[in-house]
């Protein structure tokens, strides 16, 4: 874009209300907020358990830093790669189930270094229309054919395996889609990449650590093998509550990712005190089961309430609760009338998700209480 188009661009998104801004958070991520001085409660964030500021957590991550500093110093096939993050690796391959597991900086890195190691120019890339963006990147920077089919349709899918049946094709979708809240059908999706002999990956980002029985996901909760599902990428930012990915599979798919994915080898490790964060925090997403409990409660609740009140609720029954509003400038106005009553909800509008679709995104922590929930819904009510 030419230079003098950028203040045109931006003026643009300001009369759209589809500008963009930060919020300068002054507090730990929990579910009250101090931002400028102010208290507000917050629904917007995607600390599903509240682990992000749990005291084992941050003491692991105190411990660490001082045993091994700040910075990994360099990539993992250098001298990045420490001890902690070898048992964090490790851990993480347990508790999902798989042979392996490899960390990545952020869930964005590593999908886009996964399907690019995996994928290349003649394959065939058969996406939901609603993934997240780094899936959609990562297939279009692989330079395979991308087909999007509608938004958990099967036999779309199908139609689309069908083309060329013969060639090395992947299917990918998210666990749980994270504007929608609802999940992908995987199970009948392993039947489908079994008949047609392709790849199939899920990027359980919004689904680890909140789902199954033990909090190992999606997969967990549909009974989903490695075999069934040979790759596996979620996120430790979220439900974890500290930051970071993984991809876990296969023993080769492994190695071949560490041979391959450039997104992993070309870039500096995580921290080893986010690696040794992670590993408490995995340790109370998988012994602490009442999160999950009272997350689920909470989900209820709110699902219950709002439709008492006529909210056009989204088929979300995870953390994840969408109002659809349409507008993007009333669900703008929405979102500053309930910060203007200290409640943070985000308002999400177009590109992230299509025109006419704009949407308060409600996220809802283990940690919010009974009364916070009906806070909301009483504001909610009054718009």
């Amino acid at each position: 874009m030419r230079a003098k188009n950028i203040a045109a661009f931006l003026t643009q998104k300001q009369q759209q209300s589809l500008y963009r801004s930060t919020l300068a958070i002054e507090s730990a991520q929990q579910t009250n907020l101090n931002i400028a001085g102010q208290n507000y409660l917050n629904f917007c964030s995607n600390d599903y358990l509240g682990l992000a500021n749990h005291p084992q957590v941050v003491h692991a991550f105190q411990n660490a830093a001082n045993q091994y500093g700040v910075g990994a110093g360099s990539a993992h096939l250098i001298n990045g790669h420490s001890r902690i993050h070898q048992q964090l690796e490790q851990a993480l391959a347990e508790f999902t189930g798989r042979s392996r597991a490899l960390l990545f900086s952020t869930g964005y890195m590593a999908n886009l270094g996964t399907i690019n190691a995996v994928m290349e120019r003649g394959d065939r890339i058969h996406a939901d229309r609603l993934n997240h963006a780094s899936l959609v990147d990562a297939a279009l920077l692989s330079h395979a054919k991308m087909h999007r089919y509608r938004h958990n349709d099967l036999a779309h899918l199908e139609r689309n395996l069908q083309i060329r049946p013969n060639s090395n094709q992947m299917i990918v979708c998210d666990g749980v889609f994270s504007m929608d809240g609802d999940t992908a059908p995987v199970a009948q999706m392993v039947k489908l990449a079994n008949q047609y002999q392709a790849w199939l990956m899920v990027d359980d980002a919004h689904g680890f650590g909140v789902l199954g029985e033990k909090g190992a996901g999606l997969l967990e909760q549909q009974h989903l093998s490695q075999q069934d599902v040979p790759i596996l990428m979620a996120t430790l930012g979220k439900a974890v509550g500290t930051a970071g990915a993984f991809v876990a599979g296969s023993e080769e798919l492994i190695e071949y990712l560490i041979q391959t994915a450039r997104t992993w080898i070309y870039t500096t490790a995580i921290p080893t005190a986010i690696a040794a964060a992670s590993l408490a925090s995995l340790k109370i997403v998988e012994e602490e089961i009442w999160r999950r409990e009272k997350l689920a409660t909470l989900i209820q609740q709110f699902k219950q309430g709002a439709q008492q009140i006529g909210l056009q609720l989204m088929p979300s029954d995870s953390a994840i609760q969408p109002i659809m509003i349409g507008s993007t400038v009333q669900t703008v106005q929405l979102s500053q009338c309930l910060r203007k009553r200290g409640i943070l909800v985000s308002a999400i509008r177009p590109p992230t998700v299509p025109q006419d679709m704009a949407r308060l995104r409600i996220t809802l922590s283990a940690l919010h209480t009974e009364q916070e929930v009906k806070r909301l819904l009483d504001a909610l009510s009054e718009y």
